[in-house]
This record gives C-alpha cells, structure tokens and sequence, in this order.
C-alpha cells in the first residue's frame, strides 16, 4: 500500500485529492477490501492521524462500520417497536409518542446523523411548540432507548443522548381532598359510585384496578380486598384485562371498617351477581369505563362544592395522603399503593397484613374525627350510616 509520494505504510493510505485535500483509504477490517475514509483533511497529518485512530480501533475491537449507520431512523424505529415485547397499552403509547414527536423531526435522518447536537435541537423545538414536559421526556427516554440499541447493534459508537436531567421532570403537586370532602363527593354522586368514591379514597386503588374488582376479591369481615388484576383501556376504546405489572402489583389492602356499611349496601344493590360478578359494573351492567362515570363525577364535584380541577385520580393521592398523616411509613404507602422498584421489592415482603389493618384503622379514626367527633358518616341520602357495635 503505497501514499502519494511512493512511501509505504504499516497500515492504509494517504493521497493528495485535486483539491489538494488528502483522502485516507484501509482495508475493511471484515471484508479486507480498501476502502476510502468518510471525510477529506487539510493536511497530510492530518490524514495520517485519523488512520492512526481507526487501526487502533480496529485492534481494540472498537471500530464502527460507517456505513452501518446509514440506516433511516424512522425504519429502524419501528423494527425496534416491532421487536419488542410490550404490553399492548405500552405499545400505542410508544407508537404515538413516535409519530408525533420523533419522527417528525428524525425519522428521515440516518441513525448516523442525529448527532448529540441534533437531539438537544429537537428537545429544545418540542418545549418551545409548548409540548408538555412530561411529554418531551417521554419522549426523549423512548428515542435514548432506541439509540441504545442501534449502540448494541454496532450502527453508531455512543448515543447521542446524553442531555444531563433531560428523562426526569418535576411532577407538580396535585390537590388533594379533605375527609369532609370526600364524603361531600361521595353522597353527591350517583348512589352506584359511592363505593367507587369511598374506595378509591381508603385503599388509594388505581380505577383499573377497581373495575377489575370481584366480588370474591372484597372480603368484609377481615376488611381487606386482593388486587389481582388491572384493566386498562386502550385509544380504540378496547379494553384489557391483565395481571399487575409486577408482584408488587399482586397485594391485599386493608379498608376501614368506617366504609364497610356503604360496601355492604354497594352489593346489595350494584354489584354485578355472583362470586365472579364484578364488583363494579357500568350503568347498563357492563364493565366500567371511565366514560361511564366522567359526567357524574363532574356534576358531583359541583354539587359538593369542591374544585373543578380535581381529577378522579386525585382521590387516590387524597387516601395516600391520609394514610401518610397517620404514621404509614413511606415503605408502607409503597405497598398499599403497589408501586415497585427493585428495591422495593425485597421489603414488600416482610409486609405484615397487621401492619396494613392498623394504617386502614388509622385512616377511619382520622376520618372520623375530620367528620365530627360523635357524627357518623351520612349516606347518598345525607342520613348517618349506623355504625356496627
């Protein structure tokens, strides 16, 4: 292998272009055929520098084909989306996260082109459209993961990526309800959602978890109720029942026996029929959406008095928060709301159901005390609920 003026190199070339910049050729580390470099120099040096970088990359066992990454982001994408195994929640939410706000900007550009540069620029034109947050970092994590692998299948060398707190965000306070508050809600409502009102409040459930709720999952008497599936909804309107995400997911969740009269009236009259009825079911005895019970629950709120930016959701952090003001430790929220984390996990298990009834115990006193010291709580009718001796 000879340069331009006759010497020979220990490993590729260099010659003088008639532009008078200098191109560098070396054999393929896989193939052996030559092949020119990716770029032209101003100098000899250098040229002869980067041959230098690329025979000690190949002797590392770090070199990188180039033309590897001359693959269309948007293609290999959705060969990633394709390829992996997700629930199918999980999978349109990545699906709409890709056409809306990656593929836009970078699914015409080879994996090789989005430089650390172009993925700060294409943050930084998502924030000021005004795409949320949240949204911007979901979507940042979801193309890391995806330049991730195109690093694991050798495309590119290092991805692009690496924006420092570009996956994280501040999640804002949400309001929370009082005790007062709740039961204002839960007597405003329509009477088939007082239970639903009243539980979400004393076990923070999630609504999936609710509405896949049996009958046979609500024991009364030792006041607990085992969640052992989660229903989710997807953008068509199709709904799946699964298994929790993890076996955190898989718990039991101690209520106050303060409810306990309005779930015994929430079966005599609501509850779908038999052991594997459901525990709640829509208007017409169907399964519950969240659409079932949205106009209620707005008309509720406005009849209560409460605010209008109170979310359903907001009643589940509403029983967290009781729960955390009567001495639940932040391991035992964890458990009760059945987040979980590697860490977490190890501790769930020495999770006593003891433990659990004493917060659930907690939460009743607290909430009696918050409704009147000798008041009981009112029914939907407004007429106080007799409390078993």
């Amino acid at each position: 292998m000879a340069n331009s003026r006759g010497n020979r190199r220990r490993f590729g070339s260099v010659r003088k272009l008639p532009s008078g910049r200098f191109q560098i050729r070396y054999p393929d580390p896989v193939t052996g055929v030559m092949r020119p470099g990716e770029e032209t120099y101003p100098t000899k040096t250098d040229a002869e520098v980067a041959l230098t970088l690329i025979e000690a990359d190949i002797k590392r066992e770090q070199w990188t084909d180039p033309d590897a990454g001359k693959v269309k982001f948007g293609d290999f994408a959705d060969k990633w989306l394709k390829e992996r195994k997700l629930e199918e929640t999980t999978r349109e939410r990545y699906e709409g996260v890709l056409r809306l706000h990656i593929k836009p900007a970078l699914g015409g550009k080879f994996i090789s082109e989005i430089t650390a540069a172009r993925v700060r620029t294409w943050r930084t034109r998502l924030l000021e459209a005004g795409v949320g947050e949240p949204t911007v970092v979901k979507a940042y994590q979801l193309l890391r993961s995806i330049m991730t692998t195109a690093v694991d299948d050798e495309l590119i060398k290092r991805n692009p990526c690496r924006i420092k707190g570009a996956d994280v965000y501040d999640v804002p306070e949400r309001p929370v309800l009082t005790v007062p508050e709740v039961y204002a809600v839960a007597a405003a409502i329509q009477p088939q959602w007082r239970a639903l009102v009243l539980l979400t409040a004393f076990t923070t459930l999630r609504l999936g978890e609710l509405a896949a709720l049996h009958r046979r999952d609500v024991d009364l008497d030792a006041r607990i109720l085992w969640v052992r599936r989660n229903q989710a909804e997807l953008g068509s309107g199709k709904l799946i029942t699964k298994a929790p995400k993890s076996r955190a997911g898989f718990r039991p969740v101690s209520f106050p026996d303060l409810i306990v009269p309005d779930l015994e009236r929430h079966l005599e009259r609501h509850a779908g029929r038999g052991q594997d009825g459901l525990f709640f079911v829509g208007p017409r005895g169907g399964t519950l959406r969240r659409s079932n019970f949205r106009d209620d629950w707005t008309a509720a709120k406005a009849k209560a008095g409460v605010s209008p930016d109170i979310h359903f959701h907001d009643v589940r952090h509403t029983g967290n928060n009781i729960a955390a003001q009567n001495g639940a430790s932040t391991r035992e929220l964890m458990t009760r709301m059945g987040h979980s984390t590697t860490r977490a996990a190890l501790i769930y298990q020495h999770m006593t159901s003891d433990r659990d009834r004493a917060i659930a115990d907690k939460m009743g006193e607290a909430a009696r005390k918050a409704l009147g010291e000798d008041d009981d709580p009112p029914d939907a009718s407004g007429t106080p609920v007799a409390q078993p001796e």
